[in-house]
């Protein structure tokens, strides 16, 4: 706490303009002016004889509030906001995959800044977030170094961090979901941002439950109304078989030579449902290719894209476990013959990289996901109408995967047997996929008939 003698008592300014809180008693600490406003002119007395008091009998004045010592409130025990965030962050750091680090980080980046105390010397709202980003939110030793506008921001956040205990308060609660509601530029967030975010400082209170700083969660008692995210895959974005067999084929034309090098990384997401990053880590060895007939993949591994500094190796792309499955855990697909046929093509074309990955640059390494998603938006001006092109019609290359599910769904197979061979469970499956299963109504409708005969 920073104090001061320097102090001058004033005198109570009456405002007849104003409805409520007229009567304002100004004061100054260390030649700065502070003001306090009330309703009534016994309650400005009272607290102006008090000030007087403390002054008489010679009280430090705290420079941040502009009180006298003995009437501060006491000081908060346990750790501030800040602490605790870096703690749990910490603490998810070993067993959490890359992409959880930077989520877990970016909700902190939102909910730091907007949970602080009314300390002079705010700082840039960027240098704050970069000095989180790159440093407090990191482990030791993976630390950049602070500019010095970032040291005086992370500075002045230690000082004006909220106390923990106070986010079981409803408005500092409400201060904190009003926060994840917007971006960093003050729009409206994206509802599956929010819901996100909210996610994360649920778990974390529920982190706080378990060392007895509060008795339950806090967010459990508040009123409020997370914004409706879509979860299911929109028809619209769904190509045919024959749209996507002329995307593939055009994809080659693409470039002097990534085109073609990426033709069978979007026919593994149409024919066999992978997502990118499991296409990424294919490898020959995971890989039956017989001159005819189906094939089989049997993933062990995939290969997402991430910031160098929430990943173990310091790489952008690193090998992790399948999505939601244990470490070790496979994932068998049979392959069509036409993906059989592109995928021997394509390794006699390129070959392998040095770790037997059948998807990889000139040099060696990974496509990111900015470079293959150019070459797919220039495939798609190959193919498509200009309606087409401005319709959310295959915008992404993972709509190639929904492309595929949906296929398979109209096609008959089990959602079962579905759900096995993309990597999901069958609710999530159904509820994913409910809008895209066209064109089996009538046949349902009969078989209602029949089961009503």
């Amino acid at each position: 706490m920073n104090t001061t003698y320097d102090v001058k008592v004033g005198e109570i300014q009456h405002r007849s303009d104003r409805p409520t809180a007229a009567f304002i008693v100004r004061w100054t600490v260390a030649r700065k002016p502070k003001s306090k406003s009330f309703r009534t002119k016994g309650l400005a007395n009272a607290f102006l004889t008090d000030l007087r008091q403390a002054a008489r009998n010679g009280e430090a004045f705290d420079l941040a509030t502009g009180l006298p010592v003995s009437m501060l409130a006491p000081e908060p025990t346990g750790p501030s906001f800040l602490e605790f965030a870096q703690v749990y962050v910490m603490r998810r750091w070993r067993t959490s995959a890359a992409r959880t680090r930077e989520t877990d980080a970016y909700a902190m980046l939102t909910l730091l800044p907007a949970l602080v105390a009314d300390v002079p010397g705010r700082p840039d709202a960027e240098e704050l977030r970069a000095a989180l980003r790159t440093h407090a939110l990191l482990p030791k030793e993976r630390r950049g170094k602070l500019t010095d506008e970032q040291t005086a921001a992370l500075h002045w956040l230690e000082k004006a961090s909220l106390p923990l205990t106070a986010l079981g308060e409803p408005p500092t609660l409400r201060l904190a979901l009003h926060a994840i509601s917007e971006t960093f530029a003050g729009k409206t967030a994206g509802a599956n941002t929010v819901r996100r975010k909210r996610a994360i400082l649920h778990h974390l209170l529920e982190q706080a439950v378990e060392q007895k700083v509060f008795e339950s969660n806090p967010l459990d008692g508040l009123k409020w109304t997370p914004p409706k995210a879509v979860t299911a895959v929109d028809p619209r974005t769904v190509v045919n078989p024959a749209q996507a067999r002329q995307l593939l084929d055009a994809a080659p034309k693409v470039g002097r030579k990534r085109g073609a090098r990426l033709k069978a990384l979007f026919a593994c997401l149409y024919y066999a449902a992978l997502r990118p990053e499991e296409a990424a880590d294919l490898r020959e060895r995971n890989c039956t290719l017989p001159e005819s007939g189906w094939g089989l993949i049997v993933l062990e591994r995939a290969r997402p894209q991430s910031t160098k500094r929430w990943t173990d190796s310091g790489q952008t792309h690193e090998s992790r476990r399948l999505k939601h499955r244990a470490d070790k855990e496979t994932r068998e697909i049979p392959i069509p013959p036409a993906l059989v046929v592109i995928l021997r093509e394509h390794i006699e074309a390129y070959g392998l990289a040095k770790d037997g990955r059948l998807f990889h640059t000139e040099t060696g390494g990974s496509y990111s996901s900015s470079a293959y998603s150019y070459v797919w938006q220039k495939t798609r001006k190959l193919v498509l109408t200009p309606a087409q092109i401005a319709s959310s019609l295959a915008a992404r290359p993972y709509d190639l995967r929904h492309a595929a599910v949906s296929l398979w769904l109209n096609a008959g197979v089990p959602a079962p047997e579905v759900a096995k061979r993309a990597g999901h469970s069958v609710d999530v499956l159904l509820r994913v996929y409910a809008k895209c299963m066209d064109g089996q109504q009538d046949h349902i409708n009969g078989k209602i008939n029949n089961a009503l005969e």
